[in-house]
């Protein structure tokens, strides 16, 4: 599966209890209606991991504002800690119905060249990292190091897959904040 045959709708963190139970970190602002039992999820995981090409999702529950989830192929603890950073996707036909408007998902924006308003090239994006009060653009720059940028609107106000590019309009010093190497 490449980036382009679905999105990613959750990223597996830490085993949860004994019988196979994760946390996961949503990539998705509608996860009741992705993370519903009997769905079945492509993964992406490290090569050589081990984990399953796909994941049927058995039970889910919120428990202190944190989603878990439960796979038919997954009974125990250790089973869970094995899949631990897998990413859950979906077939990008589940999303056809959605406004295009209401935001951008990892892999549309993973591979853009990231440019000043004045054209130059600060990075290449590399990630999106979801956080509780924005999300971040990982962007590696030219000298190799990272930088995280806020992805809001005041300081990444165009982002056009089709051109291959976005523009990061950051305060000054903000590309160098964040900065260290791969």
């Amino acid at each position: 599966m490449t980036d382009t045959d679905g999105h990613v709708v959750a990223r597996i963190g830490k085993p949860h209890a004994l019988r196979g139970e994760v946390t996961v970190q949503l990539h998705t602002d509608d996860p009741e209606s992705r993370l519903v039992p009997g769905t079945v999820f492509d993964t992406r995981a490290e090569p050589g991991s081990g984990v399953p090409r796909r994941l049927t999702l058995a039970t889910t529950r919120v428990h202190r504002g944190i989603w878990l989830l439960g796979f038919e192929e997954v009974q125990d603890r250790t089973g869970a800690e094995s899949l631990r950073g897998t990413r859950l996707v979906l077939a990008a036909e589940a999303f056809e119905d959605e406004d295009d408007d209401e935001g951008w998902y990892e892999a549309d924006l993973v591979g853009l060249t990231a440019r000043t308003p004045d054209g130059e090239v600060v990075g290449e994006v590399v990630a999106l990292e979801l956080g509780a009060a924005q999300d971040r653009l990982v962007l590696r720059r030219p000298d190799g190091t990272r930088a995280l940028v806020p992805f809001v609107e005041a300081i990444v106000p165009e982002v056009d897959p089709e051109a291959g590019r976005l523009v990061v309009d950051a305060p000054p010093g903000l590309l160098d904040l964040d900065s260290s190497g791969e």
